[in-house]
């Protein structure tokens, strides 16, 4: 196995277990470019449908997430236990099974599909809010989450918005900002505004049972 090779199966390690800070910069500059080549897919596919009831929005997969092709996949990322915590499903997932969150009427999506790291390593520009608004328009959620008051910033355009449901709405779709599950912000943690977040999603789930 040659130095590259190596590097890259060590990069892929320290993904899966959240221990990417590890690698010397020397080392990073040896993995493939952030940036994939033009046409390249989505790094982590959307996971939308119409008729969603929330659909959460980070800024861009972490190396762990891309590593697994999985969303909030770091070990480290609060994301899914919180998911189970607040009531939004039975059970706590995997971020391999997020697919399955379709059927509890929850997606997923970033604002930026073509790059992964932390926000400071990724590019101004392709951090699309354009497209994130053509989204909600075609596929009409009841509302939309971000993951962070930084991916609220920039989806919103607009600086620091407060935790919580937002007085306005984007696209005619209720806006939430959640405090970042990341381990990497746990200084800045609070459940509360994903508590608001997943009783506007249970009262709406608590609507079509009275109507079924």
């Amino acid at each position: 196995m040659d130095k590259v090779s190596a590097i890259q199966r060590f990069a892929s390690v320290c993904s899966r277990c959240g221990a990417w800070g590890i690698m010397r910069p020397m080392e990073r500059t040896l993995l493939p470019e952030k940036r994939p080549l033009r046409g390249h897919k989505h790094l982590v596919p959307d996971l939308l449908a119409p008729g969603l009831d929330l659909v959460f929005c980070g800024t861009a997969p972490s190396p762990a997430s891309y590593a697994a092709r999985a969303y909030y996949a770091n070990p480290g990322n609060a994301f899914w236990a919180t998911l189970h915590a607040v009531g939004l499903t039975p059970e706590r997932l995997t971020p391999q099974r997020y697919p399955e969150l379709l059927g509890w009427r929850i997606g997923l999506t970033d604002l930026n599909k073509t790059e992964y790291g932390s926000d400071h390593e990724l590019s101004a520009h392709a951090m699309d809010a354009r497209s994130l608004h053509a989204k909600l328009r075609k596929y009409r959620p009841a509302a939309v989450a971000f993951t962070s008051k930084n991916a609220a910033s920039l989806g919103l355009g607009r600086k620091a918005p407060a935790y919580g449901r937002q007085a306005e709405t984007l696209e005619g779709v209720a806006v939430f900002v959640l405090a970042s599950p990341s381990g990497r912000a746990r200084s800045f943690w609070t459940l509360e505004p994903w508590r608001t977040t997943a009783a506007f999603v249970l009262e709406r789930r608590q609507q079509r049972e009275r109507q079924a």
